[in-house]
């Protein structure tokens, strides 16, 4: 293969990287935890936190708080597995990219 041809895949291949980057970063992905959920975006950044507050006692908060953040790991766990699914063709050998 000569130079210009792997040029021109490597081109192709950055051109494909962006648009699959794109699309995550447009997606919602959703956790919840007891009677918290969450919605983040492909960036991990927080759209939403919602709380059943019918569930929920006011002595309650250090455990609302654990919560929350249990919920929030979980979304951030699926951006990244959608993000390994549809950027690991890409990095494969090159770990900590995305």
């Amino acid at each position: 293969m000569n130079i210009q041809a792997m040029m021109k895949q490597a081109q192709k291949m950055q051109k494909d990287m962006l648009a699959a980057k794109e699309e995550i970063d447009k997606m919602t992905f959703d956790g919840s935890s007891s009677f918290v959920s969450v919605v983040v975006n492909g960036k991990k950044e927080i759209i939403s936190v919602k709380i059943d507050n019918e569930s929920l006692d006011k002595d309650d908060i250090e455990m609302l708080q654990d919560i929350i953040v249990v919920a929030i790991n979980e979304a951030m766990k699926k951006v990244d597995q959608e993000t390994e699914k549809k950027m690991g063709k890409f990095t494969q050998g090159m770990p900590g990219l995305f």
